[in-house]
């Protein structure tokens, strides 16, 4: 299988790499259809007694949805509109995890996808999603900063 590396940011509280409280998640997609990413709930980012926070799980969840968008162009920014969280078994604490997401439909400027958390090496889903995504407003992108400022790019030595 294709595995490409998608960009990170400076300081996306997701794949920022140098937002100190950030998770930094490291993005890889096959070119086609599918992204995914590994992650390691820290004891920080705890709810209940040793199973990660929903809101962290439910963040890890969007921004994979929104990573698909990104498989052939890696600035088609997308942002999600809908989203529908579905907590299906404690996410554990320290424990490797293995994140994917997939494209289900896109049409113009919509878009939809699903995205999953598993336990690494398990078929048994931990929680997943499913989204309605729309391309970003040009105004909205327009107002910001550039990709150099943001730091968008695809960062050597980083992930697995």
């Amino acid at each position: 299988m294709t595995k490409n590396q998608q960009p990170n940011s400076k300081n996306c509280f997701v794949c920022g790499l140098e937002n100190p409280v950030g998770l930094k998640l490291v993005f890889y997609d096959n070119g086609e259809d599918l992204v995914w990413c590994n992650y390691t709930f820290p004891k920080h980012f705890e709810g209940y007694p040793g199973v990660g926070h929903g809101g962290i799980v439910a963040t890890i969840l969007d921004e994979t949805v929104g990573r698909v968008a990104m498989i052939k162009n890696p600035e088609n920014f997308m942002m999600t509109v809908k989203i529908e969280v579905k907590y299906r078994n404690p996410v554990p604490l320290e424990t490797d995890l293995h994140v994917t997401g997939e494209m289900i439909k896109h049409r113009g400027r919509l878009a939809q996808a699903k995205s999953y958390i598993r336990v690494a090496g398990t078929d048994t889903i931990l929680a997943e999603a499913a989204a309605t995504l729309a391309t970003v407003p040009t105004e909205t992108i327009a107002g910001g900063a550039n990709a150099e400022e943001l730091g968008w790019k695809v960062y050597d030595n980083v992930g697995s």
